[in-house]
């Protein structure tokens, strides 16, 4: 019995394949690419799907979801780490030439170990949301014809074996639990985002209660100041009112003196004045005392010579 492959008309779905674009990445975003690889490994793992949330974190942080899938970023991975290999270990005989390739240096620290905390530590993103759809074509069903030999078959009809029979149901089922593994790992990874937020949100809480009851202290504190300065401002103002009218009263004061000075220099002069005048006086007065003196010393004289005579007569008499 022949078994060939049944040639029977395909549908255009398996005649024409949707073609990826694949982004081309800079110098710039191939080191970024590297590092982000490297100092993430611990997000593959190896199990279940571990490698796709992987790459979609790193596409999510490079901003390329929208431009690459994560198996186009995988590849590029694998080729470069192939790149990589095929310049560091050539094969006997042939030589090669490294710095010809510009990403060698970056991939042989990056193999070496020296990238390692290089870029920041991301979180593996378990949704489908905000990324490329990934593409998966679609299974051909294997079939055979079987041909009998027999003469009186040759002339009916072909008989159709599919090679999958419960492919359909199987691949159905995997499908089901995984977008049930998928929902349940979303439910799971919103919820961790809930908590997360919840906790960020109390922390902030916490931090805004700290920060409030800090103010609240400072407020108290320059209220205290506050009254401090208005008790030493109003202290100031009896001060400076204090000042002032003592200010005003040294004026008087020195008025007063002024005034004072003025009269005792008035009375200088006039004592001044009264000194010459005496003087003056005190001369004439002077003069005035010899002569008159003078005129006594002589009345008297002729006072005694006339008593002198009178008793003379006087003694006649008797």
């Amino acid at each position: 019995m022949e078994i060939e492959d049944h040639s029977y008309t395909s549908t255009t779905y398996d005649k024409v394949n949707p073609v990826e674009f694949t982004y081309k990445m800079s110098a710039n975003e191939i080191e970024e690419f590297v590092k982000l690889r490297v100092s993430n490994h611990y997000l593959f793992s190896g199990r279940r799907n571990t490698s796709m949330w992987a790459w979609r974190a790193i596409l999510k942080h490079m901003g390329l979801q929208h431009k690459m899938t994560h198996s186009q970023a995988s590849k590029k991975w694998e080729n470069l780490k192939k790149r990589y290999k095929d310049l560091k270990n050539p094969p006997d005989g042939v030589k090669v030439f490294p710095e010809t390739w510009p990403y060698f240096n970056l991939l042989d620290d990056a193999m070496e170990g020296r990238l390692k905390g290089s870029a920041p530590i991301l979180k593996a993103l378990p949704t489908n949301g905000d990324f490329l759809p990934i593409y998966e074509p679609k299974k051909r069903k294997a079939s055979i014809v079987i041909n009998s030999p027999v003469p009186s078959l040759a002339g009916g009809p072909e008989i159709e074996v599919s090679l999958n029979g419960d492919e359909d149901e199987e691949e159905a089922q995997d499908e089901g639990s995984q977008g049930m593994d998928h929902t349940m790992q979303e439910m799971e990874h919103d919820r961790n985002t809930m908590d997360s937020e919840r906790q960020a949100m109390e922390r902030e809480k916490q931090v805004i209660e700290r920060e409030r009851l800090v103010l609240q202290r400072e407020r108290a504190v320059l209220d205290r100041e506050v009254a401090a300065l208005d008790r030493d401002r109003v202290s100031l103002e009896r001060e400076r009112a204090t000042i002032e009218r003592e200010k005003a009263v040294m004026e008087r004061e020195r008025a007063m003196v002024e005034r004072d000075r003025d009269a005792v220099s008035r009375d200088r002069l006039a004592l001044e004045r009264e000194k010459a005048r005496l003087e003056k006086v005190k001369e004439r007065t002077e003069e005035v005392t010899e002569e008159s003196s003078k005129v006594n010393h002589a009345d008297v004289l002729d006072r005694k010579e006339r008593f002198l005579n009178l008793f003379e007569k006087l003694i006649e008499n008797f």
